[in-house]
């Protein structure tokens, strides 16, 4: 049996799969802030999962950036608590099998980019819009190398006297300071038209910098406004785009909240563990 999860900032999924291809069962629960706690309500989901039969191993998600050796996580924004705690050898402990932790974003991103659509795709780039912004590159059906991990959603975007990033602008935390609404409840079109124009801008800098063949949006901001948001986001990008003869790609994503775990099968598919 394999263990796969998603640690994010709102909730912690956790499953179990034997086949290593399909999630047999799937527990969510609230992610508590305090990181002890986070573990112990972990360590019961894992053991009623598995009623007592051997792990081989264990992977998923965390939110936030992890350091050079992919064992905790550095300054995530939204569990402080769990900062640099070592939470790769407590499950390690807990589970007697080898873990593997990579961002949250990341492991979605790599979910959807093995949708059967997308099997000829070399390069995909998968963007999250939601309470933050986040994303990750795939390559090869893997993803990339990186020494730090992927933060697009970090990019400086606006200059205009104080620096401000794709995040601040045009995530749903970042819509509702702006406004001084919940952004489920903005129904004004041309609030939404300007953030649709931010996040053509944040997909023209992953384009020209990462090169991807097709660009996935994920995330609550993108997905609940569609299909008009989505529809002014491809607008905005062929409008503002000038170098590429060839734009990418831009699809939306299709995993929901399965995502990072599915994402986490393929991340051990990776690592041989069923071949």
């Amino acid at each position: 049996m394999i263990i796969t999860f998603d640690i994010g900032g709102t909730n912690i999924r956790v499953s179990s799969s034997r086949d290593g291809k399909t999630l047999d069962d799937i527990v969510i629960e609230k992610t508590p802030q305090n990181f002890e706690e986070g573990v112990r309500l972990i360590e019961y989901i894992i053991k009623k999962l598995s009623r007592g039969e051997k792990i081989t191993a264990v992977a998923g998600g965390v939110a936030g950036p992890l350091d050079s050796m992919k064992s905790m996580i550095v300054n995530p924004p939204n569990l402080p608590e769990w900062s640099e705690k070592p939470l790769k050898k407590i499950l390690e402990e807990i589970c007697d099998a080898p873990v593997y932790l990579e961002n949250d974003t990341a492991m979605i991103g790599l979910g959807e980019a093995h949708a059967p659509t997308l099997k000829n795709k070399k390069i995909v780039a998968y963007i999250t819009v939601s309470t933050g912004i986040g994303g990750t590159r795939i390559v090869d059906g893997k993803i990339d190398v990186s020494s730090k991990g992927f933060e697009p959603g970090h990019q400086i975007i606006n200059f205009s006297g104080e620096p401000h990033t794709f995040e601040e602008l045009a995530s749903g935390s970042g819509i509702g300071r702006r406004f001084g609404k919940d952004p489920a409840t903005i129904e004004d079109q041309k609030v939404w038209d300007e953030v649709a124009h931010i996040i053509a801008v944040g997909l023209n800098n992953v384009t020209v910098m990462w090169s991807p063949e097709i660009i996935i949006l994920g995330g609550s901001v993108v997905l609940k406004r569609s299909p008009f948001l989505f529809e002014q986001i491809k607008f905005h990008f062929k409008k503002i785009h000038t170098i590429f003869n060839e734009l990418p790609t831009l699809k939306e994503a299709e995993l929901d909240d399965r995502g990072g775990l599915i994402g986490s099968l393929f991340y051990l598919q990776n690592k041989n563990y069923f071949r």
